[in-house]
């Protein structure tokens, strides 16, 4: 990256522990979230949760230019998970502030998310046996590797494509013979809620995307998983606050066809859906999203999703190829850790990508453990996923290669 390039980082979570960034700036949205501003006078949410990132670009420029006495020749957005969505905010509504965009596991859909978490939440206390405890989770974790661990044609203890892991928690179902870490019916219902999408009961729509099989470890994590003996304080506030006006409302009452309706239609200034990314990549702009196949928090279906929009609004995969990637990451789970390989440099990539025309036909990446890279692997270019070439150690990212196809 050149002297006269700056960086701004989003308010979500770094891309990566290694990078060294700007201090985080105060997240706004959180104030959505816990209901502190825009429960009143919802029409000023648009300039209280998205003017501020635009305005912070801006004002840099114009500031880099005092100080120095020349703008800076790129500026680029780096960001994860609420940064995630900001970053795809700036390239779907304001295309001329960034040359560069990193967008690892938005939370773009954001009516959809609080949807689907509740979708999960339902049924989990739907009645006095529902709920899974931790011990149970990790059972079901040990059952998902045992099932699909292999199919990649490598045993490592993660699932690489899980789209292709066909999985059913009632292998775990209790009986006389199986107690302790054993399911229940209503846990297997509960179980199989959190690997399904939301959908509309009166339409079919599908809402949201569930998560993915081998995303278990990351089911309990506070104060954002989806598993919890309490629904996510975030979700619930932003409902209470932003959708119904309402701080006694009961998520257990929320209806999934006019209650999501009526999110969309009070919260959607949060969403960032528009695959119409025409501007931005007309002007030379670069987005490179990534996400982890283990997020225990938002669907890594959903960035493909979103990849897949832009790309048939686009005019289809070869024409936006040189402007958009999407980088899906085994293992990973939420923005970082998991057993996956959540040590990786996408700013230079993108970087490398707008001011030397480098097009990122893979990205090295790496576990760490006890200070120690245990673990290297190359993330491919969805739909391309790594593939051991059938010699070597499986711990060198040499012995792989990206392709599509077993």
């Amino acid at each position: 990256m050149r002297p006269d390039s700056f960086v701004t980082r989003s308010s979500g979570h770094v891309s990566s522990p290694a990078l060294q960034l700007p201090e985080q700036i105060p997240d706004t949205t959180a104030q959505l979230w816990t209901g502190r501003s825009c429960s009143d006078t919802r029409r000023s949410c648009w300039t209280l949760v998205i003017a501020p990132f635009t305005k912070m670009a801006v004002h840099a420029k114009v500031l880099i230019n005092a100080f120095y006495g020349r703008a800076p020749a790129h500026a680029y957005w780096n960001g994860c998970s609420t940064g995630g969505r900001q970053g795809l905010t700036e390239a779907q509504r304001f295309p001329d502030d960034f040359d560069g965009i990193v967008a690892g596991a938005p939370a773009n859909y954001m009516t959809r998310i609080e949807g689907q978490f509740l979708w999960v939440a339902q049924a989990l206390h739907k009645g006095p046996d529902s709920f899974i405890p931790l011990p149970k989770i990790k059972a079901i974790h040990d059952a998902v590797l045992r099932t699909c661990d292999a199919k990649d044609g490598v045993k490592d203890g993660i699932i690489d494509e899980p789209q292709r892991c066909s999985f059913d928690p009632k292998v775990l179902a209790c009986s006389t013979s199986n107690r302790g870490t054993c399911l229940s019916q209503s846990q297997i219902t509960a179980a199989r809620s959190v690997y399904s999408s939301s959908r509309n009961p009166r339409t079919n729509e599908v809402l949201y995307p569930g998560l993915a099989p081998g995303s278990e470890l990351g089911w309990s994590r506070e104060p954002v998983g989806q598993v919890l003996e309490q629904p996510s304080p975030l979700v619930i506030g932003f409902l209470k606050n932003i959708v119904f006006a309402d701080p006694s409302w009961d998520y257990r009452t929320f209806d999934f066809d006019k209650d999501t309706t009526l999110a969309d239609q009070r919260g959607g200034v949060l969403n960032a859906i528009d695959p119409n990314l025409g501007s931005f990549f007309a002007r030379g702009g670069k987005l490179l999203q990534y996400h982890g196949w283990a997020d225990g928090q938002l669907s890594p279906v959903n960035s493909i999703n979103y990849y897949n929009s832009v790309a048939k609004a686009m005019g289809g995969t070869n024409r936006i190829s040189d402007s958009c990637r999407l980088f899906m990451v085994p293992g990973m789970d939420h923005c970082r850790g998991g057993e996956g390989t959540d040590r990786f440099d996408m700013l230079s990539a993108v970087v490398d990508w707008v001011e030397r025309g480098t097009v990122p036909n893979q990205i090295s990446a790496s576990r760490v453990s006890d200070g120690k890279v245990n673990r290297t692997r190359p993330l491919c270019p969805y739909p391309q996923a790594a593939r051991y070439k059938g010699s070597g150690s499986i711990e060198d990212a040499g012995n792989f290669v990206c392709k599509i196809g077993p």
